[in-house]
């Protein structure tokens, strides 16, 4: 079936919206800044403003539409989806007390256990924004919710961070507890990603849209850019080499280490299992300018290893591959010549990732195949050397890092429910 869709990116400073054409091609982008990110009036003007953007010709032949936004940022609004709380940002850790109300509930290192978690946040917000009706909603919900109409409905991977268990389809038994009880008819309903939901409101039809678009389900900005990078097959993995490692892959069964941050998302029949080490780039700018870097890198044979073995953190304590909030910074001996401390740096990095991708196949994830790279880093091609060599497997540079553009895909496949993922996920063939 030849979809033309739309999708929309809400991240932590700006938005984008990216449109595709049956072949999987850009067909019209846009972005917009965000001066208040937590501010949902900003969110609606932007949402208009990046449809209005895209081209009238495209625009009339958007066939699907799908929206990604930040993890845990998270509203109440009322019945008729007017927001009654300030919007609290995924890093929002404000409900420290309503943290250890929770953890005398939810099972021991369960992912709900942070002060950033959507649960705990609708704790907060309930005690502090209580209302006799209305809904919990994520970002990516409530602004589906203005292109559809239809409130209280989430995706499940949104709804991973508010307790919602994808493989079992339902909130945990331990939500009926006496102190969160009150809070079940705030619940989203919370189906899969790319589902479709409804089609055009007459605000959003008199942008341009046809009646008979289909508004879907969403996901997170950190899973459309998976969905964008290329990854399709079991074993297929991304790296996101920034400020920290980051690491995905795609895995016939789910995992989970909650101690060590380790979790799943469902994909259709699939599960996408990810861990974060506090190792990354970040290290690379403590002792080289952008200029050095680049230069240095020329000199870097990756056929000769350094055999300097660092644990390159900015400070103290990791979670990922190793559970260790004590591990220090291991940064000796550095040699005089700049090319090999850098060499050794990324040496360094790239055996924790190996480490990384091996602690998830040892928790009983499917066996790494091939690496996708986003991330500033993924330019360096004497860390590509690098880590190949360490990885074993083909690793290549995504050709997508846009989440828009993975939000898009998601909506292209939205007939399927993202099922047959091994044959069609990530659609990558074309709309």
């Amino acid at each position: 079936m030849t979809i033309t869709a739309l999708g929309i990116d809400f991240g932590t400073s700006g938005a984008r919206a990216i449109a595709l054409n049956a072949k999987g091609e850009i067909l019209a982008s846009t972005r917009r800044t965000l001066a208040q990110p937590d501010n949902p009036q900003e969110w609606a003007a932007t949402l208009w403003e990046l449809i209005q953007e895209i081209p009238l010709k495209v625009r009339q032949q958007i066939q699907r539409i799908a929206i990604d936004g930040t993890s845990a940022t998270v509203l109440l609004c009322n019945p008729d989806g007017d927001p009654i709380s300030p919007a609290l940002l995924y890093n929002d850790d404000r409900a420290q007390e309503s943290l250890k109300v929770l953890a005398g509930i939810a099972p021991a290192n369960h992912l709900v256990l942070s002060a950033t978690s959507s649960l705990v946040k609708l704790l907060w917000l309930w005690e502090h924004y209580p209302t006799a009706g209305g809904y919990f909603l994520h970002q990516a919900d409530w602004l589906a919710f203005l292109l559809h109409g239809q409130l209280g409905i989430s995706d499940w991977h949104n709804a991973l961070k508010l307790g919602y268990d994808p493989a079992a389809e339902t909130y945990p038994d331990w939500f009926y507890h006496p102190i969160l009880a009150p809070l079940q008819p705030l619940l989203p309903k919370v189906v899969a990603p790319g589902t479709v939901i409804g089609t055009p409101t007459r605000i959003a039809q008199s942008l341009g849209l046809s009646s008979e678009c289909q508004i879907c389900a969403g996901t997170t900005d950190s899973i459309a850019a998976f969905l964008a990078s290329g990854a399709h097959h079991v074993g297929d993995a991304v790296t996101s080499l920034g400020s920290t490692l980051v690491l995905k892959l795609l895995s016939n069964r789910p995992v989970q280490d909650r101690a060590a941050g380790i979790y799943s998302h469902r994909l259709g029949d699939l599960w996408l299992v990810g861990g974060a080490s506090n190792c990354g780039a970040a290290i690379l700018g403590q002792f080289f300018t952008p200029t050095e870097l680049e230069h240095l890198s020329r000199h870097i044979n990756p056929q000769q290893p350094t055999g300097l073995d660092y644990y390159p953190l900015l400070r103290r304590g990791e979670r990922f591959p190793v559970n260790d909030p004590h591990l220090e910074p291991r940064l000796e001996p550095r040699p005089a010549e700049p090319h090999l401390f850098l060499q050794g740096l990324l040496e360094s990095l790239s055996r924790i990732e190996q480490q990384g991708y091996q602690r998830l196949q040892t928790l009983g994830a499917s066996p790494l195949q091939r690496v996708w790279t986003a991330g500033g880093g993924a330019h360096n091609p004497a860390w590509l050397a690098i880590r190949q060599q360490f990885l074993g497997v083909p690793v290549a540079i995504s050709p997508q890092t846009e989440a828009a553009y993975g939000a898009a895909l998601l909506a292209c496949g939205s007939t399927n429910s993202l099922q047959n993922r091994q044959q069609s996920y990530p659609f990558t063939s074309g709309c």
